[in-house]
Order: C-alpha cells, then structure tokens, then sequence
C-alpha cells in the first residue's frame, strides 16, 4: 500500500500585473506524490514554478482547488494553523538559501527544531547528524559568507531535512 503524501487537485493561483491585468499563473493543476516519490518539475523562467511550489507547501494561498498533505487540506486550515502544519510537515529549500548570517551552519540548521521546542542538545546532535550526510561535518562553525554557494545549498538542504519533514520542496536545487 502506498501512502500519498501530496495531491492537487484542480489548482488556480493568479496575480494582478503591474499593468493592472490579471496574469494567470496555475491553471488547473493536479499532482499527486506519493511516499518515496521525487519528481521534479521543469519548464522555462516565468513558467510558475515557484509559485506551484508556494501553494503546494502551503507558502501562498490558492486561488481555488485544494492541496493536502498527509491527507490534511491546507484550505481548511486557518493562517496560523497552517504555519504550524507546514513548519512539522514540510521542508523547502529555496533558490536563494536564506541562511541566516549571524548564525553558523549548525544554528542554521538547528534553527527549525529550536523553533519547534526541541531541547537544544537533542537539536544540536540532529544538525550535527543531517550536516554530516550532506557533507559538512567539517563545516559546522562557519557562516553562511564563509562557504561556497554550493555549500551554502547543502546547509539549506540540511535545515530543511532537520524536522524529517513529509514534504520536501525544491526550488532550482541544483544552481
């Protein structure tokens, strides 16, 4: 039996341009992931794959269809139950890392589970763990202006690994 994990169905998502027309973005989309399942989603910039990504984490509201995660409907969840959700539920790493650059790379990463309430010790020996198996175990004390790009995408992926999230979203992982 395979558990699905993410599922959209009949997703819209538009803006007002700059120009004051409308500009649709998500026309009708539907997707479903199940556990285990990486797909990734291409097409050209300006395409909407950010904000398919947005609305999928629950980031950005949808302007109709539904999104669930683990079976739970992001739409009929409230602002702030649905940050709480999507804090447990999914991990996002974002084109431009995001990193905090006070902190070091293990506060970076331990940041989620401190938010979360986790003691800081049982915190720290996660961060440690994740950023070991993206390769930074020799990386732990160094903010975010001392490592390289692809190192600064490694802790991202790091931070959001660090919860063990159900979901985990992407945007141009790769860059």
């Amino acid at each position: 039996m395979t558990l699905t994990v993410l599922e959209a169905h009949d997703v819209y998502k538009t803006y007002i341009g700059g120009d004051g027309n409308v500009l649709n973005v998500l026309n009708g989309v539907n997707l479903s992931v199940q556990k285990g399942e990486m797909i990734a989603v291409v097409g050209a910039s300006g395409a909407g794959k950010s904000t398919l990504m947005h609305v999928l984490g629950g980031l950005d509201a949808v302007d109709a269809g539904t999104i669930a995660i683990n079976g739970t409907e992001l739409n009929r969840l409230a602002d702030g139950e649905r940050v709480a959700f999507r804090n447990r539920h999914v991990g996002f790493v974002f084109q431009f890392h995001h990193l905090l650059p006070e902190f070091s790379a293990l506060e970076n990463v331990m940041m989620p589970a401190l938010i979360q309430g986790a003691q800081v010790a049982k915190a720290r020996a996660r961060a440690k763990d994740i950023l070991g198996r993206v390769g930074l175990s020799h990386r732990l004390t160094h903010r975010p202006s001392e490592l390289s790009g692809g190192e600064q995408q490694r802790v991202a992926l790091a931070r959001a690994m660090v919860l063990s999230p159900a979901l985990l979203l992407a945007d141009e992982p790769t860059v």
